[in-house]
């Protein structure tokens, strides 16, 4: 077997929603499995001392672009939420909960927010907002939100962003796969190549 591709992201992160869009399809060409890995990209802030690029001067203003531009030429949907970025924690700690019960629907949850954020501008700082998007697949709201306030929920985050951290990972989105890292949307399509060659 195969090792599984991880796809490490911040679902306040742009250029992950674009890489959402392809991972799985890139992946499967090569007959491997994703993980999906949302983590809190504050705490790889920390330990690089980066900033977000929304609020970096003129790289802001070129991701801004960059992102309708992507947009426009993908045919994804777009439009930045007002207030972007946030802090997406409750949307990384609802799909844990639910990957507990059913991984399968926490990548179809990890989608759905994602799109509730970037093309329905949906406030996905609310815990109730983000139940409300899971609900949307069948899962009970509320049971979401209780498992949204589980402590051991709460400490899962922080433990897999503090891991991802520790093995290299410091973007979003962020590509591991049979040890090789890539950074970024851009090198979704390297890390295609890669996969054909098998490295070089």
């Amino acid at each position: 077997m195969t090792a599984p591709i991880e796809f490490w992201f911040d679902f306040s992160s742009a250029y992950a929603y674009f890489a959402s869009h392809e991972i799985e399809a890139l992946a499967a060409r090569h007959g491997r499995q994703v993980i999906w890995r949302p983590y809190m990209l504050g705490v790889a802030f920390k330990a690089t001392g980066m900033r977000g690029l929304s609020g970096t001067p003129l790289k802001g203003d070129y991701a801004r672009n960059d992102w309708r531009r992507i947009s426009r030429e993908t045919g994804i949907p777009f439009t930045l939420p007002p207030g972007h970025p946030i802090v997406a924690l409750p949307a990384s700690r609802a799909f844990y909960w639910i990957e507990a019960r059913d991984p399968a629907a926490a990548v179809v949850f990890a989608r759905d927010a994602f799109h509730a954020y970037y093309v329905e501008q949906a406030d996905m700082t609310d815990p109730a907002v983000v139940a409300g998007v899971a609900a949307r697949r069948g899962l009970d709201a509320e049971e979401v939100l209780a498992g949204m306030a589980d402590p051991a929920i709460k400490e899962k985050v922080k433990t897999i962003s503090e891991e991802g951290v520790a093995r290299g990972v410091f973007g979003s989105p962020f590509v591991l796969v049979d040890g090789e890292p890539f950074w970024g949307w851009d090198r979704l399509a390297m890390v295609d190549r890669w996969l054909a060659r098998g490295g070089w």
